[in-house]
């Protein structure tokens, strides 16, 4: 299992700041790969609330299932996800630095599976960067969607 983190002093009060991050309609937002988002409960994740993301990968498409197993907002969330070609935890903590700003943190712990698709993500993975790379671009585009209104 390797582990990746990333972190950003965010210029918003922690709850504008988990409103934004909590919500996975966001990812492809934040993640080019992600191409689209299902099953989001409507009255938005709690403990036990299961939805799909569609992720592309060198031009392979895969659904990658998530479940949130913890959350204490707005504070942390847990969420594994299980797709094809891999298997990982977020951990998201948000911690107030004052009144108007937040200290973001997101926590990944991942695996690729074998295989012939497990080969091609990790190649992607490599071309884009690595997994620090877009995890971390990641989190400056939720900072600027945040802060930028």
């Amino acid at each position: 299992m390797s582990t990746v983190t990333s972190t950003a002093e965010i210029d918003a009060p922690i709850e504008e700041v988990w409103e934004v991050v909590s919500d996975p309609r966001n990812l492809p937002r934040w993640n080019r790969r992600i191409t689209k988002v299902h099953g989001v409960p409507r009255d938005g994740l709690h403990e036990g609330a299961e939805y799909t993301t569609v992720v592309s990968f060198a031009g392979v498409g895969a659904h990658v299932d998530a479940e949130v197993i913890e959350m204490k907002a707005p504070e942390y969330s847990k969420i594994r996800l299980s797709g094809p070609v891999l298997d990982a935890t977020v951990t998201t903590h948000l911690e107030p630095l004052d009144d108007r700003r937040t200290k973001l943190e997101h926590v990944v712990d991942y695996e690729m599976r074998g295989g012939v698709l497990g080969r091609r993500a990790a190649r992607a993975l490599d071309i884009s960067g690595g997994p620090q790379l877009s995890l971390r671009k990641g989190t400056q585009a939720q900072k600027q969607q945040i802060e930028g209104g």
